[in-house]
């Protein structure tokens, strides 16, 4: 912000100095610095102000400068991209018609339009789009990191908690004394309760056998008591092998959970080939227990993760006595982020100066 009223206050303190020798101009500056403001808050609202106020005082060209670079900055989608190119040429369109000027006047306008507006407006727009890719590949390495640390916990602490389990189950079955059987009974409660823990939090980003197997896996549930009923619509099509670990790990998780908190009450499982995605879901009766709650909330943390690293999205909620999960999966893979060298803001900077003190000098703008 600080820096937004320094750059809005130089912008204004520029034009009111051009506006200086012109009588009855001397509001401008006012305005303007209204305008760069405005700017902030509103990027696209800011841009118009200063193509209004051009167009009737043909001073605002610097403040253009600024405000189209803000609005660059500000464009997110098509959406804000559509609503740029509208402005920009409305306020071309608007210039001209106040204006009215000979053809080589035309030309002029035009250039400076192109130099004042549009350019800000592309570098703007670059820097943000970079911005976005920069903190993208931040979150990609982030949870590429959780997942290694996942897997590794995985792979050592869970088959460390297995074998403490393993011993301790041995040892009940021992001649003991009884208060040394209370003691190793505790125990084995204890490994077996940390290591559901951690197979609740990391189970979810192990890799997943073949996911085409998921017919097999209903069908070890519904074996082991589980009523589980499959259904599939829809052509399926190849996933990538993110996404098809993910659909495997989200049937598996609802299915331990449904088997583990609501046991002998049916499951659905519906996998959805929709165009662009394939959605997983799986409806059963709601447990209210609240460690039934807690152990669902700590795998499905593990859950979304993975989820997320295949481009896709978890939800999960609980409504009118039942629990829904529903992973909405990518056919198509998401395009690879590679690693680009941001521009920095001063290059900007400094390819807007080369360019445009020439140009105002060639225009008499400046």
């Amino acid at each position: 912000m600080g820096r937004h009223l320094i750059a809005a206050g130089a912008v204004a303190a520029d034009i009111a100095i051009l506006a200086s020798g012109r009588p009855g101009l001397a509001w401008v500056g006012v305005l303007f610095a209204a305008a760069a403001l405005l700017a902030y808050r509103m990027p696209l609202a800011g841009l118009a102000a200063a193509l209004a106020l051009s167009a009737g005082t043909g001073l605002a060209y610097l403040l253009m400068l600024w405000t189209a670079f803000r609005a660059g900055r500000a464009i997110g989608g098509r959406r804000d991209a559509l609503a740029a190119v509208g402005v920009a040429g409305g306020g071309l369109a608007l210039i001209l018609a106040v204006s009215r000027p000979d053809p080589r006047g035309i030309h002029q306008i035009a250039l400076a339009h192109l130099i004042f507006v549009v350019l800000p407006l592309l570098i703007g727009g670059y820097l943000a789009q970079q911005e976005r890719l920069t903190a993208a590949l931040a979150d990609q390495a982030r949870l590429a990191e959780r997942l290694r640390i996942a897997r590794d916990m995985h792979d050592s602490v869970g088959r460390r908690l297995s074998l403490v389990s393993i011993q301790a189950a041995a040892l009940e079955v021992s001649d003991l004394p009884p208060s040394r059987a209370e003691a190793v009974r505790r125990l084995a409660i204890a490994a077996r309760e940390a290591m559901d823990e951690v197979y609740g939090v990391v189970g979810a980003l192990r890799d997943a056998p073949d996911p085409a197997t998921v017919g097999a896996l209903v069908a070890e549930f519904r074996t082991a008591g589980v009523p589980v009923e499959l259904s599939e619509r829809g052509t399926s099509r190849s996933l990538p092998v993110a996404a098809r670990e993910a659909a495997y790990r989200v049937v598996e998780e609802g299915l331990t959970n449904a088997a583990k908190h609501a046991p002998s009450r049916p499951v659905t499982v519906e996998l959805a080939w929709e165009r662009r995605a394939l959605r997983v879901t799986l409806i059963n009766p709601a447990s209210s227990g609240p460690a039934a709650a807690a152990g669902a909330g700590r795998g499905l943390q593990g859950l979304t993760e993975r989820v997320r690293l295949a481009g896709g999205r978890l939800r999960h909620d609980s409504a009118n006595g039942t629990f829904r999960l529903s992973a909405t999966l990518p056919v198509d893979p998401p395009p690879p982020l590679t690693a680009r060298k941001p521009v920095l803001v001063g290059a900007a900077a400094a390819v807007l100066l080369f360019l445009v003190l020439p140009a105002t000098m060639m225009l008499g703008v400046a």
